[in-house]
């Protein structure tokens, strides 16, 4: 099934050699956590989430016929938050004092 599954997703994004398929059985579920590029992950959903829907279907279905429940979810990498402009340094006290002063 994690064959399949990988074998699906690669074929529908640009970046196939960035897609990995990992399973983890929960409570006798077995989920499917989907992993690849940023720019993909629209792909795999698809326009009001048709894609990923119909991909989560064909492995319910192919679950169930193997007497196993199965979901499927995409896994997002998050990227660090780019910084925003760094904040001026605390000036010490004294320091804003004197520039006062001078003013």
């Amino acid at each position: 099934m994690q064959d399949f599954l990988e074998y699906v997703v690669k074929n529908l994004v640009d970046q196939p050699d960035a897609v990995s398929v990992e399973a983890t059985d929960r409570k006798g579920d077995t989920l499917y956590q989907l992993r690849m590029a940023p720019e993909d992950i629209g792909k795999i959903v698809g326009r009001k989430g048709a894609t990923i829907g119909a991909i989560r279907s064909l492995v319910i279905a192919a679950g169930a016929k193997a007497g196993k429940r199965c979901s499927v979810e995409i896994l997002e990498d998050r990227e660090p938050a780019q910084q925003e402009e760094e904040a001026p340094e605390p000036q010490a006290e004294e320091e804003v004092v004197a520039e006062k002063a001078a003013e």
